[in-house]
């Protein structure tokens, strides 16, 4: 047996003595007290008697109290190691938490820690799905980033072949260039994102012509829908809206860019303005692509979806676009829907509110 054990048992022993001497020290002084409240006195040998059996009594009920504290600080802490167990597990990152040992436990939503229950699983749900997010974010981004990458690493080796035409030396200097600037969009539309999702992302609302906004982006757009023989409908009546200028230029860019895309040559783009209420207006934009199965509608506004698995470094889509895009309207409180068939082109919607709503 080690010293320190025996130093733990004669220490628990001074503490019992200790105990015993302050309990019939307290005893003796209570019949002490009592005998001169009643005028009366019993025999030495009574006196010793009573003295000692009330002493007993106090000493087992001050072992009885402390061994129920004792216990009830066990239970407790049996109770909520789950708990702290789980608050552990999330603080290391692993939000698989397990509280089945409660489903008995508590049975009521009256329960005082039915509650914080309910809040560490709903904790541990949200923290997973954004750790879910997260790791699908970095496998995207890491994705989109190792192609270009690994053509610009594999052409700019191709160049150092002397032997190598004018013309092909051009070729490959063309796509090392196009890559870079993909991975230039890329960054930027990035960055872009990270801004409309923050907590103050930039947002200036002012009053002006939607329909001379239309319709400057669609000029802009013209050397590309020329090139394609394109036509197109563009039906806007004067309409006044409240809305960040620039953000919405971005919408309405890269909404005609996906049209003029995704439509074959000599197709026709339409842009109109719904009939406007008080407070409500809605633009569509309509095209004779190639348009999109249900799966793809479903999905498109998700980041890094690309519905057409052949789309590569020749139409330059990162998948971010249209998620910048839902962004830019969810701001404004608006909406944007999509009506496409196979083959049969795609319908975009965007309603907007005429006013800021307080």
């Amino acid at each position: 047996m080690k010293l320190p054990e025996k130093m733990k048992r004669i220490l628990w022993t001074l503490t019992v003595i200790l105990a015993l001497l302050l309990c019939w020290s307290l005893a003796y002084a209570f019949t002490a007290w009592f005998y001169d409240f009643i005028h009366q006195r019993p025999d030495a040998f009574v006196i010793q008697l009573v003295n000692s059996l009330l002493g007993f009594v106090i000493f087992g009920f001050i072992m009885f109290t402390i061994s129920k504290l004792g216990r009830m600080e066990e239970r407790q802490h049996r109770f909520l190691l789950p708990i702290i167990d789980a608050m552990k597990m999330m603080a290391e990152g692993n939000f698989n938490i397990d509280l089945s040992y409660y489903h008995k436990q508590i049975d009521s939503p009256n329960h005082p820690y039915y509650k914080i229950i309910q809040s560490i699983k709903d904790t541990a749900e949200q923290l997973s799905e954004m750790e879910q997010m997260r790791q699908e974010f970095i496998s995207n981004v890491s994705h989109e980033i190792q192609s270009p990458l690994t053509s610009i690493s594999g052409f700019a080796y191709s160049l150092k072949n002397h032997q190598l035409k004018a013309e092909e030396r051009n070729h490959y200097l063309n796509i090392i260039e196009t890559e870079c600037l993909r991975l230039s969009k890329l960054s930027e539309n990035l960055l872009k994102l990270t801004s409309l999702e923050s907590e103050h992302p930039p947002f200036e609302r002012k009053s002006y012509r939607l329909d001379h906004q239309l319709r400057r982006v669609i000029l802009a757009c013209e050397p590309q829908w020329l090139e394609k023989e394109i036509e197109m409908e563009v039906a806007l009546k004067n309409i006044t809206i409240i809305a960040d200028e620039e953000l919405m230029d971005q919408v309405w860019t890269n909404l005609i860019h996906n049209s003029i895309k995704f439509t074959p040559e000599k197709g026709t783009i339409s842009v109109g303005l719904l009939e406007p209420d008080e407070e409500h207006v809605s633009i569509r934009i309509t095209d004779t692509g190639i348009g999109m199965d249900k799966e793809t509608q479903m999905h498109i506004f998700e980041r890094f979806y690309k519905g057409d698995k052949s789309r590569n470094r020749a139409s330059g889509g990162s998948g971010l676009g249209l998620s910048i895009v839902n962004k830019i309207i969810e701001l404004h409180e608006g909406e944007i829907t999509v009506n496409s068939e196979l083959r049969q082109g795609t319908e975009m919607t965007i309603t907007l509110p005429r006013k800021v709503t307080d």
